[in-house]
């Protein structure tokens, strides 16, 4: 069975032991979203969780071995990373049992650039999801006070992702200490809401604003991507009004609506004039 010219191996071993779900549906389901996810990903350097077996087992994996010869490489010093550019390229991952797409905050061959921050709005044990949904109202609040245009995707795990593109930075130091002071401001203004402290046991009845993922080399995982948890969540791209209807993980492999592939919620995303001074 060949899927973009990609001969699929195993295409009914179950990669989802609880749902049931199989090799083939998860390389038909990039297939299906291959288009929308690779106009974010593109050229952008991955790092990603290959399961070759079902997701009990998975790996990270971020260095390209003996699949070179069908992913996008460079060197970066004396480590090679790698990109997809095309269908064909993401589909060989879905085939090779790739699940999740971690992405880079820059695109090559500008890797030392970065053009996406991200803040991560990960909840404690105790934190409601109303909760969580103000967190991410307050910060989008900050930043449309900054004058910066933010977009909203689920993390197909326990938060919220908010991402501020840009269309030029100056290197990843001052990057880091700008999503820094934002996610700081965040805390300041409400201390018993929010925290920047990544030990867990200081987060109890806050949200962790991270802001982590700002830094040389972090990723974030994709628009578009599964996760390897159990029903298949995806990290799906949303509107802000959209806020209020979808859960972090409410969207997975077999639910997923087609509004999600004919309405791109994003799409000022890839325009974004936004400068970091």
């Amino acid at each position: 069975m060949k899927v973009a010219g990609i001969e699929i191996t195993s295409p009914e071993k179950v990669l989802y032991p609880e749902s049931g779900i199989s090799k083939i549906e998860v390389v038909k389901y990039y297939e299906k979203v291959a288009d929308l996810m690779l106009r974010f990903i593109k050229k952008r350097p991955l790092a990603v969780i290959r399961c070759h077996e079902n997701i009990e087992n998975g790996f990270f994996k971020k260095h390209p071995t003996t699949e070179k010869s069908s992913v996008s490489v460079f060197l970066d010093g004396d480590e090679e990373y790698f990109y997809v550019k095309n269908k064909k390229e993401l589909i060989f991952q879905a085939q090779m049992g790739t699940i999740e797409f971690h992405s880079w905050g820059s695109t090559y061959p500008k890797i030392d650039t970065p053009n996406m921050m991200v803040f991560d709005l990960d909840p404690g044990e105790d934190i409601s999801l109303e909760r969580l949904r103000e967190g991410v109202q307050d910060l989008k609040n900050i930043l449309t006070d900054l004058r910066l245009q933010s977009f909203l995707k689920t993390s197909g795990g326990k938060g919220y992702h908010v991402v501020v593109p840009f269309k030029k930075s100056r290197d990843w130091e001052s990057f880091e200490d700008f999503s820094k002071k934002i996610a700081q401001l965040l805390e300041t203004q409400f201390p018993k809401k929010y925290t920047t402290n990544i030990r867990k046991n200081q987060r109890h009845g806050k949200i962790f604003i991270d802001y982590l993922r700002n830094t040389r080399g972090a990723t974030c995982v994709a628009p578009f991507s599964l996760r390897a948890r159990s029903n298949a969540p995806i990290s799906v791209p949303l509107s802000w009004r959209d806020l209020k209807s979808y859960a972090p993980a409410d969207i997975n492999i077999k639910n997923i609506s087609d509004k999600f592939f004919k309405n791109e919620p994003w799409e000022e995303f890839y325009f974004s004039t936004q400068v970091l001074k």
